[in-house]
């Protein structure tokens, strides 16, 4: 008899999905060896309304449907952009037990659901590749990575650190827009990772400065530096590397610097359990 399949469903509460990707991925997921792979993708995902995914309750409504779906193994976010943290407090206020106890995984934008999902206890939220990242130039390694820890929580799909301690793992500038918001997690004793994208240096630094500023961060374990990458130019340069910053934020505040993070905005990116 063969084994049932693994339904991952996809929503796309921040961004538009693409098309492309979508079939891009449904190829890779039956190309898979080992157990099955069903991947479900919600209409929702094709919707326009500006910027985002449709409206801001029609996005509400797909995650909390493909979450507390119980066909549903796995909850896949399809892309970030911006969004999520317009509708991420009420969905989550929706979601049934086992919606909340199913792995979830995705980061950039996606951060204040994983967020929000830490402080509601689910167990198994995940910062990690989402489907868009295959249209990346080897981005199907990203998005392989992504299905061996949603179906088997394969160990080798994640950041070798995350492993070892208790983790969370943010884009800078999200983390730094949810503290102090119902979305905040608790991070005492955790290891705290963070990495961002085509932010100019002197944005990190204040990022850095508000983020380490909050008593909240500081009862955090430590931080790990990810990649801060496509950083633009400054005019006047900033003189200062992304380690800088973060060394100097973190001995201002008494956090302790643990050394880097195999995390980024890129096709290397590596999963992070929270």
């Amino acid at each position: 008899m063969s084994a049932k399949p693994f339904r991952i469903g996809v929503v796309a509460p921040a961004g538009r999905f693409s098309p492309e990707a979508g079939e891009r991925v449904l190829k890779l997921a039956a190309m898979r060896p080992g157990r099955p792979v069903e991947i479900v993708i919600h209409p929702q995902c094709f919707l326009k309304d500006g910027h985002f995914a449709g409206p801001d309750r029609l996005r509400e409504d797909a995650l909390v449907e493909t979450a507390n779906d119980p066909a549903i193994n796995a909850v896949w976010f399809a892309r970030g952009g911006y969004g999520s943290n317009r509708i991420a407090e009420a969905a989550i206020g929706r979601l049934s037990p086992e919606g909340l106890n199913k792995p979830f995984l995705g980061y950039s934008d996606l951060g204040f659901v994983l967020a929000g999902l830490v402080r509601a206890e689910a167990g198994r939220a995940a910062h990690g590749p989402m489907c868009q990242d295959v249209l990346r130039e080897g981005g199907e390694a990203a998005v392989m990575r992504a299905l061996d820890w949603l179906v088997q929580a394969d160990p080798t799909a994640c950041e070798p650190t995350a492993l070892a301690a208790p983790s969370l793992a943010f884009n800078l500038t999200v983390l730094s827009s949810l503290l102090g918001t119902p979305l905040e997690p608790d991070f005492s004793g955790r290891v705290l990772m963070i990495e961002d994208v085509s932010e100019h240096l002197y944005r990190i630094d204040r990022s850095l400065f508000h983020v380490t500023s909050s008593p909240a961060v500081r009862r955090a374990a430590g931080f790990r530096l990810g990649r801060i990458s496509d950083v633009p130019d400054n005019d006047p340069p900033f003189e200062r590397t992304a380690e800088e910053i973060v060394r100097h934020w973190c001995e201002v505040s008494g956090i302790a610097f643990l050394g880097d993070a195999d995390i980024g905005h890129d096709v290397a990116n590596k999963v992070v359990p929270f």
